[in-house]
């Protein structure tokens, strides 16, 4: 039976939509006040600092995100990873997202 493609913004099996790159730049822009052509290249490096430290099986600890690691590993073809996250939000997150 063949499987139907998937709609990126329809709701994960979590119940949650799939934020794509360029919604969340467009979000972090318009709760700072910072034009993309600044915003985007300090979120990407932030993006690929997170992605080697993930991938060298460091822990991160990141305020008021929580603290993030690596609980398994898989790699792929190609050089691909696939990296099982554990991720602890802190107690009081939820007044921080407001």
């Amino acid at each position: 039976m063949p499987t139907e493609p998937t709609d990126p913004t329809a709701p994960s099996a979590e119940g949650g939509e799939m934020i794509k790159k360029p919604e969340f730049l467009e979000r972090v822009m318009a709760r700072t006040d910072v034009k993309k052509r600044d915003a985007k290249p300090a979120i990407e490096a932030a993006f690929a600092v997170l992605i080697e430290a993930l991938a060298e099986g460091e822990d991160l600890n990141l305020p008021p995100l929580g603290k993030l690691r690596v609980v398994r590993s898989k790699d792929l073809d190609g050089g691909a990873q696939v990296l099982t996250l554990k991720l602890r939000t802190p107690r009081d997150a939820s007044r921080v997202a407001e």
